[in-house]
């Protein structure tokens, strides 16, 4: 039995007479840059998953550019992150000229160790970038306090842990910004690129809204340096005909991830931790084993998909090498690098498929 690592077409095809609805629409009003589309997407997005407000934006890189400038990061500045994870999480931070610093993850969550980002700050820190990997918040309690004893400017990355919650509080709410990817890969994907900008503060969406278009509130008016941050109208459409189905989509994502946590019986595999304070959106079921390789080429041996994703931490990257850091910096982060792999889990997996997936797993020597 044949399982992809992900089957982009099937929820496509199922949406694809509604979606082509909304983009003749789209093209026949030529709502194409911000517009009608956009503005019901993103009161819709709010709405839906709990948000003050939201601003659409033309990618997942984009709000956290834009979160990097509202923060006033620049020169000098050193801004936090994790080594684990896209580099977009980081690009951000170079794009104002601050300085990217690391500190380690957690064994379990693959997220931010509160006492390694304690570690981490100095004098010129002046903010830390969270991020939400795989779909499971982190130990946001923790990270706030340390926040606030330093008076850190906090940016959510939740790219992938889109409807997530922290002790039932939406995650991107709880620090300054909160940022999203759709992608089309993401729980929630677009056709093509896209991204969401959320903010509890009124001052800081406001200024998220100017400096999306230009740093101009009026056309031909610029009040502040801004750029060229947004979404398009063929996405917001899109993403309008989506959104409806994130809820169920989300469900069985996390039906399928219990199921893994259940019956996945394979000595020396570790498998994702589930800590009380937050329920995982399950972008990725992301296991390890010391034998990853060895267990991957199994996998493909049943025709099963997985994926490497991350293989290089940050800090590893050729791109900073200028930052100093070396192996050993981070081995929790390297330990994840070199024995993670990730298992099948979008929503239309079959549980036949689920169930083959565990056989599989479980029948590795």
């Amino acid at each position: 039995m044949k399982v992809p690592f992900l089957n982009l077409s099937l929820p496509h095809k199922a949406l694809r007479a509604e979606a082509l609805a909304a983009l003749t629409a789209t093209y026949d009003a030529t709502r194409f840059c911000l517009g009608k589309d956009v503005e019901d997407f993103e009161k819709n997005f709010a709405t839906t998953l709990g948000y003050p407000r939201a601003l659409g934006m033309n990618s997942g890189t984009a709000p956290l550019h834009v979160a990097c400038m509202i923060a006033g990061f620049g020169p000098g500045d050193e801004v936090i992150t994790a080594p684990f994870t896209f580099i977009s999480s980081a690009w951000g931070i170079n794009y104002v000229g601050a300085h990217p610093v690391f500190a380690d993850i957690e064994e379990g969550t693959f997220n931010l160790d509160p006492a390694k980002l304690a570690a981490a700050i100095t004098p010129k820190t002046k903010g830390i970038i969270i991020v939400h990997l795989f779909g499971q918040p982190a130990r946001m309690d923790e990270i706030l306090a340390i926040a606030r004893q330093h008076n850190l400017f906090v940016i959510e990355d939740c790219a992938q842990a889109v409807g997530a919650r922290y002790k039932n509080t939406p995650v991107g709410t709880m620090g300054d910004v909160g940022t999203f990817s759709f992608y089309p890969t993401k729980n929630l994907g677009g056709c093509g690129e896209g991204g969401a900008f959320v903010s509890r503060r009124e001052d800081v969406h406001t200024k998220a809204r100017h400096i999306r278009v230009h740093g101009s509130d009026r056309r031909y008016y610029h009040d502040i340096v801004g750029g060229n941050f947004r979404m398009d109208g063929f996405q917001g459409a899109l993403l309008n005909v989506k959104l409806p189905h994130l809820a169920a989509w989300t469900a069985r994502r996390q039906a399928i991830a219990s199921r893994y946590l259940a019956e996945i019986r394979l000595a020396e595999l570790r498998l994702p931790e589930q800590p009380a304070y937050g329920k995982s959106v399950f972008h990725q079921f992301t296991v390890r084993h010391p034998r990853r390789d060895a267990l991957r080429e199994h996998l493909t041996r049943q025709e099963i998909g997985t994926d490497l994703i991350y293989p290089v931490p940050l800090h590893l990257q050729k791109c900073y090498a200028n930052l100093g850091y070396g192996t050993g910096s981070f081995p929790v982060a390297e330990r994840a690098a070199a024995t993670c792999v990730s298992l099948p889990i979008f929503p239309e997996l079959t549980d036949a498929q689920v169930d083959h997936v565990i056989k599989s797993v479980n029948s590795f020597l």
